[in-house]
């Protein structure tokens, strides 16, 4: 798959690449390092999201490169999506009219495109993006470096996932020699939340409830408006109900307009929550993942944690 997607690279000049809606750090950090690495082999690109960056990412190096906009029209070669299971995840319109290049790690992940590059046992796309980087033998950057570290990084739970091994960690050390400094990485990542965020994380903490191995917590719409918070500002939230001791599975309720929930979901490995996402059409990881769900907060949490205690059942 890989030397697919370097035979479809080299054979084309210009590019567009995007990835999923509410982005990432590996998102957005495969995405930078990419755009250099197509750079340096004489490309044109364009980077596309549909929403904005988060805050924490934007220190990355090139990240004010990154456009933002509902629709692609421009004329390219190809269009490249990172972390997708189709072109509507992206939620960019446009993107069908472009010969399309897949490249993913997640268990969800779908063949939709002319030239799909799934594996699942990477542990990040950023992985992938190292791995292509390699074969194409272009210069490691220490700015494509930082990008991959923080890709890294975040998708595995600053290493805590079971997708973490020794790979993992060879891969870290070859972004640190080429020029990734990990604790200013970890420090924007983790230590430069807005006040916002924290009130959230009050709010979210009040409606904490724990049955046996699974914890869940909420956030409103009205406390989203209250504390003037942003959609990144819920994430990573529901770790802290993961840290709880014995508790194996945990779940954040996020209130969207339109009578609906965003629903993250984590697990210490004992369960597969991609399991429990993709029952109402979502995906991720067996650790890490989300979907959505109609209704108000009494159906919402009896329909995902009946899913999850079937789960945990049967695992």
């Amino acid at each position: 798959m890989l030397e697919q997607v370097l035979n479809a690279i080299e054979g084309r000049q210009s590019f567009l690449l995007t990835s999923h809606a509410r982005p990432d750090g590996d998102a957005i950090g495969s995405l930078l390092a990419l755009r250099s690495l197509l750079l340096q082999m004489d490309k044109r690109v364009d980077v596309v999201m549909h929403d904005p960056v988060p805050r924490v990412y934007r220190t990355l190096p090139t990240a004010d490169q990154i456009l933002q906009a509902p629709q692609v029209y421009g004329e390219y070669d190809a269009a490249i999506l990172l972390e997708c299971d189709s072109t509507q995840r992206s939620h960019l319109s446009g993107l069908e009219r472009y010969f399309l290049i897949n490249i993913d790690h997640h268990q969800s992940g779908r063949a939709f495109a002319r030239v799909n590059w799934i594996d699942p046992h990477a542990s990040s796309t950023a992985e992938l993006i190292f791995r292509l980087v390699r074969a194409t033998g272009t210069q490691l950057t220490p700015e494509m470096a930082t990008c991959l570290y923080a890709a890294v990084l975040t998708d595995t739970g600053a290493f805590a996932y079971n997708s973490t091994n020794a790979d993992t960690f060879s891969l870290a050390r070859e972004l640190t020699l080429a020029g990734a400094d990990p604790a200013m990485i970890a420090r924007g990542i983790y230590f430069s939340h807005a006040p916002a965020k924290i009130r959230l994380l009050g709010a979210a903490l009040s409606t904490l409830s724990i049955e046996n191995e699974i914890a869940w917590m909420l956030v409103t719409q009205a406390q989203m408006e209250q504390f003037g918070a942003l959609e990144e500002d819920c994430e990573g939230l529901v770790n802290y109900a993961l840290s709880i001791q014995d508790v194996q599975v945990a779940v954040f309720f996020r209130e969207i307009p339109g009578n609906r929930f965003r629903v993250s979901l984590r697990s210490k490995g004992k369960v597969n929550v991609a399991a429990v996402a993709e029952h109402f059409g979502g995906g991720g990881h067996e650790c890490a993942s989300g979907c959505s769900v109609l209704g108000d907060i009494e159906l919402a949490a009896e329909l995902v944690l009946a899913q999850v205690r079937l789960q945990a059942e049967t695992s």
